[in-house]
């Protein structure tokens, strides 16, 4: 099984500052306690090994709990399927509105997060010599990277599909076009049901075809090291918040063969760094407070450290279906 480091290197500031994105976390933690206020249920158990969950904490009033095998965190808490369809739908609007922090760093987000994604797809399909293959883009709402995708020339096909639907449907007579390639980007981070959108992506892929996924992981540093304190840690975008060990196995149990587990993550230190210079009241280690003092080429290292280790919070998967 292959794991992937990275040089490339940027600021935070320069695609998910963290002043410039309270106020969207503050839209989405408004528009989820909204969908809440209807039916609802209760999410007892984990849906990695499906051992029941255990108290976490709380974000702003919604209850996360954490599965006991993998250390995966999960909103415990969640509307109906249609309801939450609609706060995806809602949300993925505000994001790509003028009012949320990622319309003034729509440049960056393409160079430094979306570009490297279409290569890395790229370098996984030559390595696997599969050669332009048709492509479904599974997301919520509208997508920045579709374009990049079809300007890359990589690709006979770029199809979308939106998660929600593609989890709740049925394509199990066979009637729905297969394709050779799935890319689920932070898909499973916000999925009501993570687990039945993995399976409907597997349905849609051809024998031998792969699966592309990415998220952001709770074994990683910045997010073991802050818990419930990380300001990017809230619903709906981080709904469910596997560990790297977790979403491995949920990827595993549904019958999909492993090719890259990689957290080429270069971010983690200039997040924890970021909330101390929010809240310098915030409690460190002597040992976390020291890291983040450090000095560049210190941090650098340690940040090299937590890639080759599987230990950064940004995870990328390459998984193949059985032929």
């Amino acid at each position: 099984m292959r794991s992937v480091e990275t040089h490339q290197t940027f600021p935070l500031s320069s695609i998910k500052p963290l002043e410039g994105m309270l106020g969207y976390r503050a839209h989405c933690l408004e528009m989820t306690r909204q969908a809440l206020r209807g039916e609802r249920r209760r999410r007892e158990r984990s849906p990695v090994t499906g051992a029941r969950l255990e108290p976490y904490g709380m974000v702003d009033g919604i209850t996360y709990g954490r599965c006991p095998d993998s250390g995966s965190l999960f909103v415990t808490e969640l509307p109906e399927p249609a309801v939450w369809a609609r706060l995806l739908a809602e949300v993925g609007r505000f994001r790509h509105s003028g009012e949320a922090f990622h319309a003034n760093l729509t440049q960056s987000r393409a160079d430094y997060v979306y570009a490297p994604k279409v290569e890395w797809i790229e370098d996984a399909l030559r390595l696997q010599e599969v050669h332009r293959p048709s492509v479904l883009e599974v997301f919520s709402g509208s997508s920045d990277f579709t374009r990049l995708l079809r300007d890359s020339g990589s690709f006979a096909q770029v199809l979308t599909a939106d998660e929600s639907e593609l989890a709740v449907g049925s394509d199990q007579d066979g009637a729905t076009p297969r394709v050779q390639a799935v890319v689920l980007l932070e898909s499973l981070d916000r999925a009501h049901d993570p687990e039945a959108l993995v399976r409907a992506v597997v349905r849609r892929l051809s024998d031998g075809g792969l699966l592309f996924v990415t998220a952001l992981v709770a074994s990683g540093f910045d997010l073991a090291v802050l818990g419930l304190r990380n300001l990017y840690l809230y619903p709906p975008d981080r709904t469910n918040c596997f560990t790297l060990q977790g979403l491995s196995a949920l990827l595993a149990r549904v019958g999909l063969t492993l090719l890259e587990v990689s957290t080429p993550g270069v971010l983690d230190v200039e997040i924890v760094r970021a909330h101390v210079e929010h809240d310098p009241s915030l409690s460190l280690s002597a040992f976390e407070r020291q890291l983040v003092q450090a000095d560049r080429a210190t941090q650098e290292a340690f940040q090299a450290f937590l890639q080759q280790q599987g230990f950064s919070s940004f995870a990328r998967i390459v998984t193949r279906k059985a032929t």
